[in-house]
Formats: structure tokens, sequence, C-alpha cells
């Protein structure tokens, strides 16, 4: 299992937009690809136009490879990216322990 963490800077005042937006991706484009096992969405407190992505993947090809090498990645970024104030700041993580 690999959690994907993206940090996302949005444009100012855009964040009902991007709501809906990155949970219809979630829903219709995301959920389709290779490997997917779940996402969160969260929204800053202190930064409003700060949110983190958190997606589970079965492994890191899955996303490296599968999704963001394949055609579901422009449609993903389709529907998120025109919000988006800088690029987002991805990275991996491997589970060690859970309670």
């Amino acid at each position: 299992m690999i959690l994907e963490l993206a940090d996302i800077r949005i444009q100012p005042g855009r964040q009902a937009e991007f709501e809906a937006a990155i949970q219809h991706g979630i829903d219709s484009v995301i959920a389709r690809a290779q490997g997917f096992q779940g996402a969160k969405v969260h929204r800053g407190i202190e930064s409003p136009e700060r949110y983190v992505l958190q997606i589970v993947w079965a492994t890191l090809e899955d996303h490296t490879v599968a999704f963001r090498g394949g055609p579901l990645f422009p449609e993903w970024r389709a529907i998120v990216g025109p919000f988006f104030a800088a690029p987002p700041v991805v990275e991996h993580f491997e589970l060690l322990s859970q309670p």
C-alpha cells in the first residue's frame, strides 16, 4: 500500500468550485485507475486555498506509471488543473505501522 500526498494551492476565492471539481475528478476519473484504493481531501484552516489530497494506491507504479503515464491523467488534470495557483507538490509514503 502506497499513500500519495498532494499539497495543492488553488487560486483565491475558488474553493467551492474546486471542491466540487476535485470530488468529481476522484469519482469519475481516479476511481477508475488501476490500483486505486481510496481518497480523502482536506482543506486548510489557516490557509483556505491549501488542500491536501490523500490517495491510497496498491503499488507505487499504479500511480507513477499506470495513472500518470496513462490516458486518465490528462482527464484528471483537465478537471482540477485550471484551479491550481502553482503545481502541486506530490510525495509518496509507505505504511510502517498502524494502531
